[in-house]
This record gives C-alpha cells, structure tokens and sequence, in this order.
C-alpha cells in the first residue's frame, strides 16, 4: 500500500530530517513498524503569507516501493579495452559523459586544459590575493568546470532534455546530500562539491577511462567532413571513433580554432551586465517579511527578478541570473587584462551578502556581424571585460558604484563592505557598461524597487562585469544525431556549444551525447 501526503509545516519541523520524518509517518496513521518506505516528493517553502511555511509532498510505502523511488544501482564495467570516445572538458557535461559512455561499453578519454580540483584551489587564491590569472586554471577552467567553484545550484527548466532525477541519483551516488532529490531548489554548495567531483574521477578512472589534466586541445583533426582525433598543446594526439566538445562557455580559443578552420559556429544570443550585492538580512527581511533576524531553520533566502524595457525603440529584458544567497562575488577572468565576476555560495549559505547577476538580454541584431561574424557576441564580452580592468585600476579589483547612486549616475564617495575579496573601486559604471546596458539596468532596477521596498538603496552596490552568462556562440548540430551539421563524429555539447544553461542541464547533454555516440558505434 502507498500513501500519498501533501502536507504543510513550520520550517523548524520541515528542515529537521529525523523530526519531519516522525511527524509525516504519524500524519499517515500508519504504524511505523509497518513502514517499510519512505519517499519524500518534494520540499519547498512558501513565503506568499505573513507566515513562511514549507510544504511536504511525500508517499508511505508499508511493501516494498516501485524501483524508480529507490537510488539505481549504476554498473560502471571495465572498458579498458573498448572504443575510444574522445571528450574534450571535464565539467559537468564532459564527466557525466564519461560515466554514461562507461555504463554503455565505450572508453572515455577525457581532456581538460585546467588542473585538478584541488590543485585548482592554489590558482583561485592567486586570483583573489595576487591578481594572478592563470588562462588555463581559474573559476572557469579546471575538473569541474565552472560549476564547482560557482555555487552548484543544481535546478534546470531543462527537464525535457534528459532524465534530471538521474543525474541527481548520481550525485548522490559519489557523496552529494540526499536532500538534492526533493529540496524544489537543489543546492550542494561550492565548498562541497570538489569532494564529489573528485569522486566521479575516481569512478572513471576505476573503470578504465583515462582523464588528463594540464592538456588544452589546440587543434582539431580533419579528415574531409569526419574528425579523427584532437590534438593537444604539447603535441600528443588523442584519437577515438569520436570527440565530444564539452569545452564551456569560455573556451574562446576553441572558438577561434574552429573558425579558422571553416568550421561552421553562430553567433548567438546572450546576456551581460553586473553583480548586485546586498546584506542577506535585507533579502531575508523583504522575502521572508520579518523584522529581525530569519531564525536558524529558514535558509537563506533568493529572488527571481525579469522586467522588460524600452530603449531606441527596441525592447530586451533585464533579469536576474545566478543568484547566490548567503554567497561570495568571486573574479572569474579567464585571461589577464580582462574583469569578470561570478557569484557562488557555500553549502550552508551562511555569509553575511547576498548576491546576483542583473543582466541585459543581447540579441544577434546587438553585434557588429558584419566586421566580426559569428564571434561578434565574443569580441562583446572582450570590450566589456578590458573596459572593467582598465576602470578597476588594471588588477582583478572590480568597478562598482552604490545601487541608488547608479540609478541617479552619481559617482559614490565611497563602497560598502563587500565578499569580493581583490577589492573594488568606485567608478562611474554607467562609462564602464556604455549606455545601452547602463540604461537598461536602470530601468530594471527603478521597477524592482516598486515591488521590493528596500531593493533599490543605497545599502546596495553593483559590481561589475558579469559578461559569462552563457555562450555568445552556438556550435550548430542535427536535432536527431547530435553530431555538428558536417562534420561526422564531431558532438557540440552543453554550455559551449549553446546547448545547455547549468550544472544538471549540461550533465543530461553530456549524456544524451554518449548516447547518440553508442547507439552510432555499437548498433
């Protein structure tokens, strides 16, 4: 027998595991000898009402439960000796490639130009106290991909594109918290994923995968319309029966190569502008409608923003992305001479800021095609990006301007306390972003200011650039195979080729490209 639930409670029951369990088997009236399952559904809080609740979906199984409600038991055999798949990144979608191309008999050989996880850790402290950036090793590039070091969040509006309970059950399998599987915002935490990346290495390397780090592919081989291999910068060629590209949004030079070699790519749209920074206490006390503090049950608490504006006679919409309660506005440069920042947030989203990205959608009709063509979304970014290192003094200290102050173009005669730890400086941001972002912002900022009383102040600041929202490229391939438009055995995967917006979403393409790859190889 299965009971279903669907039950309202406070939070300090609702985020308690073992009381919450408690009180939704005596909800059930089952006797808990005789409860042989419980499967919690879903957790999510609802903070419409004066009074924050958090809702409850859970079923009671007194038999044993249908197998899609237990954790599968992934078969990870020896492929040693198998084909060869070439998967050139080990972020999400180049990692839970490997796995599924282990589970389906194919030999991963996975290629990443960054360090790995741990060693990634030195380079991320020489950004923050050096102003160091390592073009090969940063919060972009390294074993996790950007991901890793930039928050985790791990909810997608992607669910069509592949089986997200999958790879949820997956994270779990290599150490992730179990609460992923029910929590409405899944969240595992900046500080605590490295340990589960590390993890799925292991599980690749146990089955006879082969994953090398320090290896950037510079060049691409091409027989005809058919890729062979990969070359890597010290020369070594990696071959197999086909490569995928899970290179990441900021994989510039993969775009480059692929341009100069007649490669077909296209530009695409994207979005940029900056980081806003408030006292999470703030957000907490609009959200949550509470006067003091928010109390030790309720997380921190997130906003989900979007207003479209006007300007030239075009309409493009200004929303907020990436946003990290209880988080860290950390300097994800992929080069040097350039700023970028990035937010993230610890597994208990415990610091004292909150922050997000606020940017401005850029469409196609934005970009100067006919001087820089597909890469013309790029050499945006670029401009930005050396724009903010000039203003912030030419070291990864970021331009920033109080919030009211940007609204009024005021310059501000001083910052507030930030989690940006190389520092900020404060600057006209309105010269930095150029007017068409800068008055679009504007107008995003002056609207959430009506429905969020304390929103627009100046107890807030911005903080700039954040130009890698996604990819300004697409890498063009067929809806069915999978495989670029024409060139056979090439696979444009996940974020860098346009294809995916996250942690999970570009996990289930990384997926369904091993898949389309067995069913070719092995059919």
């Amino acid at each position: 027998m299965k009971k279903e639930l669907d039950l309202v409670f406070p939070p300090e029951i609702a985020f308690d595991e073992a009381q919450l369990e408690k009180e939704l088997i005596e909800a059930s009236g089952i006797d808990s000898e005789e409860v042989k399952f419980l499967h919690k559904v879903k957790r999510s809080i609802d903070a419409r009402g004066r009074k924050v609740n958090v809702r409850v979906r859970a079923d009671i199984y007194t038999e044993t439960p249908p197998s899609d409600t237990l954790i599968p038991d992934f078969h990870y055999p020896d492929v040693s000796t198998k084909e060869k798949v070439v998967i050139v990144g080990a972020g999400s979608a180049g990692l839970f490639a490997a796995l599924r191309c282990i589970e389906l008999g194919l030999k991963p050989i996975v290629l990443e130009r960054g360090k790995d996880v741990r060693s990634r850790r030195r380079d991320l402290a020489a950004i923050n106290k050096e102003h160091l950036v390592n073009p090969d090793s940063n919060y972009c590039f390294g074993e996790g991909g950007a991901g890793t070091y930039s928050d985790g969040k791990l909810y997608t509006r992607s669910k069509k594109r592949g089986d997200l309970y999958r790879i949820l059950h997956i994270l779990v399998k290599h150490g992730a918290t179990p609460a992923i599987l029910f929590d409405a915002h899944p969240h595992i935490g900046t500080n605590k994923l490295p340990v589960i990346i590390q993890a799925i290495r292991e599980t690749v390397l146990k089955a006879g995968g082969e994953i090398h780090f320090d290896t950037r592919v510079t060049d691409l081989i091409l027989e005809k319309d058919e890729i062979k291999g990969v070359v890597a910068q010290d020369g070594t060629v990696y071959e197999g029966k086909s490569v995928i590209l899970a290179t990441g949004h900021s994989a510039r030079d993969i775009y480059e190569l692929l341009h100069q070699k007649n490669v077909l790519i296209e530009a695409k749209p994207f979005a940029m502008g900056v980081r806003v920074e408030h006292q999470q206490s703030l957000i907490d006390r609009i959200q949550y409608h509470c006067e003091g503090e928010r109390g030790p049950y309720l997380p921190a608490s997130s906003y989900s923003l979007v207003q479209q504006t006007f300007l030239n006679n075009k309409q493009r919409g200004v929303f907020s992305f990436c946003m990290c309660p209880g988080g860290f506005i950390v300097p994800s440069a992929t080069a040097p001479g350039e700023v970028v920042v990035n937010g993230m947030s610890p597994s208990r989203r415990d610091s004292r800021f909150a922050n997000s990205g606020i940017v401005v959608a850029i469409e196609t009709e934005d970009m100067d095609l006919q001087e820089y063509g597909p890469l013309a979304g790029l050499r945006m970014q670029q401009e930005l990006e050396q724009r903010a290192w000039q203003a912030g003094g030419k070291t990864q200290v970021a331009p920033a301007q109080l919030l009211k102050d940007f609204t009024n173009r005021k310059i501000s005669a001083s910052l507030l306390e930030t989690s940006y730890q190389p520092g900020l400086k404060s600057v006209d941001m309105h010269e930095v972003l150029g007017s068409n972002l800068a008055q679009r912002l504007v107008q995003g900022f002056q609207a959430w200011g009506k429905k969020m009383p304390g929103y627009l102040s100046n107890n807030a600041q911005i903080v700039g650039v954040e130009s890698r929202t996604s990819s300004p490229v697409r890498i063009p391939r067929n809806k069915e195979t999978l495989e670029h438009v024409h060139i056979k055995n090439l696979y444009p995967c996940a974020e860098g080729a346009g294809y995916a917006g996250g942690i999970v979403s570009a996990a289930m393409d990384g997926e369904r490209c091993a898949e389309k790859i067995a069913e070719k190889i092995l059919k």
